[in-house]
């Protein structure tokens, strides 16, 4: 305990060393016992950067959570980790490596490539990690756990071999989402659909033999070069005369068949629609079910292929121009028109999405979503706030599409899935096994086999599914202690835009692989966006730098910034003056920390073993309040309305604490404090500290051992039951926080000073409510407190509710000021009374509505009618 304090609060010289002491004593490690787990895995930040401002505020709800648990007798085991984000990951080393080494992926083997990614994560991972200290985050150090870890690789491959001989993993030529700048498959959810305004172009397509044309509006003309039909519906007359006819496809002169089908609305556009097989989900089922033949156009970089016979190599959006040039000149092209549609682009690369057919992995998903949608219908997962995100969930969980695993990248988990020279194939999670499978399945015994491995990767997501599990080697080493005890987890945090990546497939696994729920919470954070409403971004450059953050606020006030802007489950506008302001909580903390420090220096007096009953009021009214809010914690921590919590805390500490309570509770001039109020000072100062510790554990664990001699630390400190609250201790105070404002008040109103002193005469029926709170009345308002059974003429009148308080000074008052201000509220109460009672008069109202509605107008009417009375009986006095 230091009784030199800097004159403001440095939260770099206390971050450092007390992030160090915590760890130093273990707190943050969790091994099994007796005591109930509670659980929490962080959503692992891809190795691709470092943390922005969603994953800061993800990071200090988990640890607010966290530390609750641990201050409430909680084994809390909170584990860190990392992704590899294969597609994003591999992007960043590529670029890396040709800007810092002039080196191409084509120029290495998949070995030195990798070597290199590795490298790449021990660079960004420790960068992260070091963030997540910064922060404050309480996670256990001894359980980082990476998703390409040997264990965890392991795993991956465990249950795709599993799945596949389950007949729930198939290998087939499919349309696929296409990403031509990482070239790679997608999966659906890695599409994001923006809106744009593009093009709709109307071309002209020869009948075959005649004269003849068929209008075709297109927003893709690069894409002509692969029709191999034209549809129109069966019903639509303009079209009858032409089946068995044939049509010249432009720009390539190829004769296709017309074909009939009801899926072609006659009323969309022109009623005809080019069919393009190998480029469009609907195309490639229009041509399944007709028979067509399928031409890909495409390179998998999206410049044009040999298929397409005329601009090949060229990129498909400048073949595009150069498609409508040749439409244009070989007179095609009826005429073009702005278009409002929604197109796909990557989430990863941000590329626009093309649709390919190709041979790729897949999971079936019907199985999955039955057992994802029956854990959260059922109750058995909660979603928070529910009302937002349940519907949404169910959505896509009932109208789900199978899952494309494969990617075409050489970082991540290589499918275990094993070629011979044809072409047939065997899944199994080593060579050796497959080997042996391929000996078992073809009758080989003695002959050698030459088989070589699938070049693909997994789909993170198809590793990080199993995180609640694997992290405790459940997949990998199925049955051992650890997963026993802390599986299933308590709650996930994470953010609403991966509910289906992520949070729906990780119950989908935890359900197929424990037979039981990976989490019984899920609290989905909002979307942290900028004071103009935009989402926070590095492409947008409106994210702050988190560390440079915490060196200009402190940890502590990143975290209260973030989190007093932020309502449960809604997006939250973020900049940095909610930072200030925790800074000036901060500092507001350590001046009264001076205060109180400053009291234990004088002698203290008094009984050393007051009873309850006998301390003060102050004292007695505090405890009350500290109960009252200790309990409405309870409520809003079960529903995860932690924003709320934090501001009820900030309110109980800013105003009920250090505005009133200390002065309350303060000794006169040079005078030393009663021993016994001293000593509930720093026990109440203690308690506060230990509600503010889970968010913002630096400065209340600094205030702490500031504030006395200490054996042990807040950080695990066991948080205390709330007593039972006495209502009427609650109300008094109220009363008396009411009674000093107002006088206050007055006072500036009518030009008295601070310093004159005043007599205040009260006039109520409740003057045993004013018995306990008379002396701190007298000495807050610098006044005289007398009792009157009326008004007292010549004086300031001020009405609060039913009681009168009236001010005499020496000092000549200019009564005008107030009797502006009462002419004010008595026009006021008049016009609210009249519209109260146009209501009670209104027959329909009084019948129709709910008892206690009626009962509220008509408490309306008799605290109005009680307050004309009082103003008006003021006014008189007044001349």
């Amino acid at each position: 305990m230091n009784n030199t304090l800097s004159k403001n609060y440095e939260p770099g010289q206390v971050e450092a060393s007390w992030y160090a002491h915590w760890e130093g004593k273990g707190y943050f490690h969790s091994t099994p016992d007796d005591r109930p787990p509670f659980t929490v895995v962080i959503p692992p930040p891809n190795v691709t950067g470092v943390l922005h401002m969603g994953h800061t505020l993800n990071e200090t709800v988990q640890d607010v959570l966290v530390r609750h648990a641990r201050m409430s007798g909680f084994n809390a085991c909170w584990v860190p980790g990392s992704d590899h984000a294969s597609i994003a990951t591999e992007a960043k080393v590529v670029q890396m490596l040709e800007k810092e080494k002039g080196i191409k992926k084509s120029e290495l083997s998949r070995p030195e490539f990798l070597r290199y990614a590795f490298e790449w994560k021990e660079k960004y991972g420790g960068i992260i990690y070091h963030q997540i200290k910064k922060l404050g985050c309480s996670v256990d150090w001894n359980r980082v756990t990476f998703t390409m870890d040997d264990h965890y690789y392991e795993a991956v491959i465990k249950v795709f071999v599993d799945l596949y001989e389950k007949g729930l993993i198939y290998r087939g030529a499919r349309m696929i989402n296409w990403d031509p700048a990482a070239q790679t498959a997608l999966s659906d959810e890695e599409v994001e659909y923006k809106d744009i305004t593009g093009k709709l172009y109307y071309v002209r397509y020869r009948v075959e033999g005649s004269d003849e044309y068929i209008t075709i509006a297109t927003q893709r003309p690069e894409t002509i070069m692969g029709d191999t039909a034209v549809c129109v519906n069966p019903n639509d007359e303009r079209y009858a005369h032409l089946k068995g006819k044939k049509i010249i496809v432009p720009l390539v002169n190829r004769a296709v068949p017309i074909i009939f089908d009801e899926y072609v609305d006659p009323a969309f556009g022109t009623g005809a629609l080019k069919v393009t097989p190998a480029h469009d989900i609907n195309d490639y089922n229009l041509g399944l079910k007709h028979g067509l033949p399928t031409i890909d156009t495409l390179n998998p970089d999206g410049t044009l292929s040999a298929a397409a016979e005329v601009f090949v190599g060229m990129d498909r959006f400048e073949a595009r121009k150069a498609s409508v040039e040749q439409l244009r000149a070989d007179r095609a092209l009826v005429k073009e028109e702005e278009y409002s549609t929604r197109l796909g682009y990557s989430q990863r690369s941000n590329a626009v999405v093309e649709p390919r057919i190709s041979t790729q992995w897949f999971v079936q998903m019907k199985h999955f979503a039955g057992l994802a949608l029956d854990a959260v219908t059922s109750g058995e997962v909660k979603i928070h706030p529910e009302e937002r995100f349940l519907a949404t969930y169910k959505y896509w969980l009932e109208n789900i599409k199978d899952w494309c695993i494969s990617r075409q990248l050489w970082w991540g988990q290589r499918i275990p899935a094993w070629y011979d020279a044809d072409g047939k194939f065997v899944v199994a999670a080593t060579v050796e096994e497959a080997v042996a499978k391929f000996k078992a399945q073809h009758n080989i015994d003695h002959s050698p086999v030459t088989i070589h491995q699938d070049e693909d990767v997994l789909d993170t997501w198809f590793s990080s599914w199993l995180w609640p599990m694997e992290v405790f080697n459940g997949i990998s080493k199925p049955g051992n202690p650890e997963i026993e005890y802390y599986y299933p987890t308590n709650v996930l945090v994470t953010g609403q835009d991966i509910i289906f990546f992520w949070v729906a497939r990780m119950i989908m696994a935890g359900m197929e692989y424990k037979h039981e729920r990976p989490f019984e919470h899920v609290y989905f954070t909002g979307m942290v966006r900028d004071k103009q409403g935009r989402k926070m971004s590095k492409s947008l450059g409106n994210s702050p730098d988190l560390l440079d953050l915490i060196d200009r606020f402190g940890a502590d006030a990143v975290r209260f910034g973030i989190l007093i802007s932020s309502p449960a489950g809604n997006d939250l506008l973020f900049d940095d003056s909610s930072c200030e302001q925790g800074r000036n909580f901060n500092n507001k903390l350590w001046n009264a920390l001076k205060l109180v420090k400053m009291w234990s220096l004088r002698q203290a007096q008094g009984d050393n073993n007051q009873e309850a009953g006998n301390l003060p009021f102050a004292v007695q009214w505090f405890e009350q309040r500290l109960n009252q809010v200790k309990a409405q914690l309870e409520d809003l921590y079960k529903g995860f309305r932690l924003s709320e919590a934090l501001k009820t805390i900030y309110s109980l500490i800013w105003d009920d604490f250090c505005s009133w309570y200390l002065e309350w509770a303060k000794p006169g001039f040079e005078q030393p404090i009663d021993a016994a109020v001293y000593r509930k000072t720093v026990d109440f100062f203690s308690e506060l500290m230990q509600l503010l510790h889970p968010f913002m554990p630096f400065i209340t664990e600094e205030i702490y051992h500031q504030l006395a001699e200490r054996s042990d630390d807040l950080c695990v400190k066991q948080f205390t039951p709330a007593g039972a609250v006495n209502a009427d201790l609650i109300a008094q105070g109220t009363l008396l926080q009411e009674a000093i404002s107002a006088l206050r008040d007055a006072r500036v109103k009518n030009n008295l000073k601070p310093k004159d002193p005043v007599t205040v005469s009260i006039q109520t029926d409740k003057q045993a409510a004013f018995t306990a709170i008379r002396p701190i009345l007298g000495k807050q308002a610098n006044a005289e407190i007398e009792f009157v059974n009326d008004a007292v003429p010549g004086s300031i009148a001020v009405v609060l509710g039913t009681n009168k308080f009236y001010i005499t000074s020496e000092q000549a008052v200019d009564t005008s000021v107030q009797r502006e201000q009462l002419q004010k509220d008595l026009d006021y109460y008049r016009g609210f009374l009249e519209s109260v009672a146009k209501k009670l008069g209104n027959e329909r109202f009084v019948q129709n509505a709910k008892p206690e509605v009626v009962e509220s107008e008509r408490k309306k009417q008799r605290d109005a009618e009680e307050k004309i009375e009082a103003i008006e009986k003021s006014l008189a006095l007044l001349g």
